[in-house]
């Protein structure tokens, strides 16, 4: 059974919003976080000089005593970013901030720093060997193909050409390093449960449909993978209400987005307890990620967005992007499950980098946003998705101390 503590500071909010393009959301949120606790301030500051990082043994030795959530960023120019974007063939367009046109380059520079203890420094030929015949599969939304982009782009360095491939697959992307027979997958699967937006490309946002009971037709692909990496969110908050079958019949009806997603969940959860060898396979669940569509939510006063932010949020901050509901819905069912599944819990510490987002350095529909467009962020702005390399590139590099310390223990 997992075991997660939570904290909880009453905090309300209205206008709960998401999209992902410009999507609005009404609801009501309060602070709630597992494992954390707030830093009061961000301590920045510019390095010549790379700070000594903990050597992997003395991280897994101090495991126990690590909260990696709780801590802060600190400006990082010696050791970041962990990769260049010009040298990662594999980043969509979506995501290349600078190529895009983004002036300011300080958001790759950022470490999150934990209190107390250091993450170990992300060894890509470590990592290959862990995953030696092996797969780890992203499945989620295109929040999870970000941080399948950037764990692709964290290996890809290490790996001679001609010894490293990707290519698609219905509804998969796939990675894959020769040399280690080891495999790195992006499956599409926004609601993780069936929807009428399984297709890869061809999806809806506005006319959403989702099968709470139904798992299989995306499950079935899931079998025998050695690590799964789930995550599903921003695609439930189009509203509050959501269209849905659950059982037969199969009568669509109308749910509450959170009563329609536990219910999903519950089905997911089933098909882990059931399916999963914990001997052989480990599971994660990735929290939440946060979005700052509102500059007055961190800047009293503003009426902007997350356009032109080139710092941190400083001291506590939990926004109206992150709904507490959803987050103790995702808690409250994995303390049930039989099967351990390590909870990624990286809203709090993104909640910080209103200024990581692609902002209107993306593309929408498959273009990329013209200069007309771009000279209207707050209604083309997008602060949702993530600028490569950034913050998804740390998400990796949490995931990377678990599968480290699963490691050690003779995963």
């Amino acid at each position: 059974m997992t075991m997660l503590s939570v904290s909880s500071v009453p905090r309300v909010l209205s206008l709960f919003p998401l999209a992902l393009a410009s999507l609005v959301v009404v609801g009501t949120v309060r602070l709630f976080l597992e494992n954390c606790s707030h830093p009061e301030k961000i301590i920045c500051h510019s390095s010549a000089i790379e700070p000594p990082l903990f050597s992997s043994t003395n991280f897994l030795s101090n495991w126990s005593q690590c909260n990696i959530y709780d801590g802060k960023w600190v400006l990082d120019n010696a050791s970041r970013p962990l990769y260049k974007e010009e040298d990662c063939p594999y980043l969509a367009n979506q995501v290349t901030c600078q190529r895009n046109g983004r002036p300011d380059s300080l958001y790759q520079n950022w470490r999150w720093q934990p209190n107390g203890c250091t993450l170990p420094r992300f060894d890509a030929r470590k990592l290959l060997e862990i995953l030696r015949n092996k797969r780890l599969m992203f499945i989620g939304d295109s929040i999870q193909r970000s941080q399948f982009q950037s764990m692709v782009c964290l290996l890809q360095s290490v790996i001679p050409d001609g010894k490293k491939s990707i290519h698609r697959a219905p509804s998969m992307k796939i990675f894959k390093a020769e040399d280690f027979n080891a495999t790195v997958v992006f499956y599409w699967a926004p609601f993780i449960v069936e929807s009428n937006s399984d297709h890869a490309v061809k999806h809806t946002v506005h006319k959403r449909l989702v099968k709470l009971d139904s798992i299989e037709k995306h499950s079935q692909h899931w079998k025998g993978v050695d690590v799964l990496v789930f995550e599903s969110y921003v695609w439930w908050m189009y509203s509050p209400l959501i269209n849905a079958t659950n059982g037969t019949p199969y009568i669509v009806e109308e749910y509450k987005v959170t009563t329609a997603y536990e219910l999903a969940l519950r089905t997911w959860a089933n098909w882990i307890d059931t399916n999963i060898n914990p001997q052989t396979q480990k599971v994660f669940f990735t929290s939440s990620s946060p979005t700052h569509l509102w500059s007055w939510e961190w800047r009293t006063g503003s009426d902007e967005n997350c356009f032109n932010e080139t710092y941190p949020i400083e001291g506590s901050y939990w926004g109206s992007g992150s709904s507490i509901d959803i987050m103790k819905t995702v808690t409250d069912v994995l303390h049930e499950m039989k099967i351990k599944v390590n909870f990624l819990n990286i809203t709090q510490l993104s909640e910080y980098r209103k200024d990581g987002h692609t902002s209107v350095y993306t593309e929408r529909r498959g273009k990329l946003l013209t200069s007309e467009q771009r000279s209207n962020p707050k209604t083309t702005a997008d602060c949702i998705h993530w600028c490569l390399p950034g913050v998804p590139d740390t998400w990796n590099e949490i995931l990377y101390a678990h599968l480290l310390h699963n490691s050690y223990n003779n995963f």
